[in-house]
């Protein structure tokens, strides 16, 4: 057990308060009483309930339970809860409404989610990744210079194709080439969450907190460009560590398909259409990117139709592919633990932790010290939540306090494997290699990361500040 002692304790306090007040719905409450619970059983009880849940996702591997099903659990409690209360209050429609908002924000989410591993399955059912491990291998290069490889490839594709995304595609790559090395899949995944975390911050379109503070007018376009150095330092520093435990050796030649299928290249080009899509439906239209999404998902189920007629006048089986079939194998337990935890954590904010300690957050302690604090929490809870709350609470900060949040957000959720949705994924995609506690055993060279990129930032941007 940790034990907090002076200044300390007040980052306990810290993390204590900002996840409950996380992505709390505040503006669907005000034309009613909000109804204080932060004194009251009822959220003592959803606290209780919160953390209960939250220790048996930590424990995952031990419980063979999925991460998904005590979240879920907690999620409805906690709402029902609530219910209870603003029932009995004559205040249901407020409640209903803060309940509409979380559905509609997470929802988006959701559906930019599903359509993103939808196509990352069909890539690997037409031995997209079987292909590139083929291509890297006949590099010859090492499985350290294949570590070195991925991460960079991660950093890269991070603000490109936001960082989810790019976990999604290099996780898929790291088992193809490591397939029966253990220790290299692993550290191959670690670093992948920390390069495209960082790499996502230094653009707006590179992680969904970068994206909302963006969306939110706090930083210009170009500032989030200051922030390369500092997230690039992020990266170098663990990476470097880490080094010494990938294993020697070079990954052997096996036995796989080593060509595409029909139309895996296609189906490459219709996801980096997709893509763009979605950017342009929120930049020039101002529409949820999960549309875009949606868009894209017809491309790739238009195609999947052409193939499948193409297929069977030339008689050819492996020609077609079932989309609908690939989006049946999306990950549904990393989908609902994403959505159960957010919609928790919510409920807990709605109780009004928030309003209790915003003020002595960022009036007693400084913005300074309570940027870098909530980028620490993004290391136990996820970093969207904590970024809606920062916005919500809407604190008078400079520029560089600004750049400060969406780096410490964004790359503080590398600390741990559920700290981002980057994790998250891959904690399901990659699930029996990369867990929580393997995660853990590298916190120690991430922290330490993590705090040269602060550093960094406060040198390099010290005119911002």
């Amino acid at each position: 057990m940790l034990r907090f002692t002076g200044r300390l304790w007040v980052l306990a306090v810290l993390v204590f308060a900002l996840v409950l007040s996380a992505a709390a719905p505040l503006h669907a409450l005000e034309t009613a009483a909000r109804i204080d619970l932060t004194q009251h059983p009822i959220g003592y009880l959803a606290l209780l309930i919160f953390f209960v849940a939250y220790g048996f996702v930590a424990v995952e591997k031990a419980t063979q339970m999925r991460k998904s099903k005590p979240v879920m659990l907690a999620a409805g409690l906690i709402w029902a809860l609530l219910g209870i209360v603003y029932a009995a209050h004559g205040q249901s429609v407020a409640l209903e409404a803060a309940a509409k908002h979380v559905i509609l924000d997470y929802g988006e989410l959701m559906l930019f989610l599903v359509v993103a591993i939808t196509y990352v399955n069909t890539m690997q059912e037409r031995r997209v990744f079987d292909a590139l491990r083929t291509k890297l291998v006949s590099l010859r290069l090492s499985y350290r210079q294949l570590f070195w490889m991925v991460g960079a490839l991660a950093f890269i594709f991070g603000p490109i194709i936001d960082n989810l995304t790019t976990a999604l595609v290099m996780g898929a790559v790291v088992v193809a080439v490591g397939v029966g090395h253990y220790q290299f899949i692993v550290l191959g995944c670690i670093i992948i969450v920390v390069a495209a975390n960082a790499g996502g911050v230094f653009s707006p379109f590179g992680d969904i907190t970068s994206l909302m503070v963006w969306q939110k007018g706090k930083l210009e376009f170009f500032e989030f460009f200051c922030l390369f150095l500092p997230s690039l330092v992020n990266v170098l520093v663990p990476a470097t560590f880490m080094h010494f435990g990938v294993p020697k050796g070079t990954p052997e030649s096996g036995g796989e398909i080593r060509k595409l299928k029909p139309g895996g290249a296609v189906v490459i080009w219709l996801f980096a259409a997709t893509l763009a899509t979605a950017v342009t439906f929120k930049s020039a239209f101002n529409l949820p990117p999960a549309l875009g999404m949606m868009l894209g998902l017809g491309y790739l189920q238009m195609y999947s139709y052409i193939l499948q007629h193409v297929g069977r006048r030339r008689n050819d089986q492996n020609m077609a592919f079932d989309s609908l079939r690939e989006m049946r194998h999306v990950e549904w337990d990393t989908l609902l633990f994403f959505f159960g935890i957010i919609f928790a954590v919510a409920g807990l904010g709605v109780a009004g932790y928030l309003a209790q300690l915003s003020n002595y957050l960022y009036g007693d302690l400084g913005p300074t010290f309570a940027n870098i604090a909530i980028g620490v929490l993004g290391a136990a809870f996820d970093n969207i939540p904590l970024m809606f709350a920062v916005l919500t609470m809407n604190p008078d900060m400079s520029s560089g306090q600004w750049m400060l949040i969406t780096l410490s957000t964004g790359v503080g959720g590398s600390l741990v494997s559920i700290g981002s949705a980057a994790g998250v994924v891959l904690m399901g995609l990659v699930r029996n290699h990369y867990t929580f506690f393997n995660h853990l055993r590298w916190a120690w060279a991430i922290a330490l990361g993590y705090v040269a990129s602060i550093l960094t930032h406060l040198w390099i941007n010290a005119s911002y500040l």
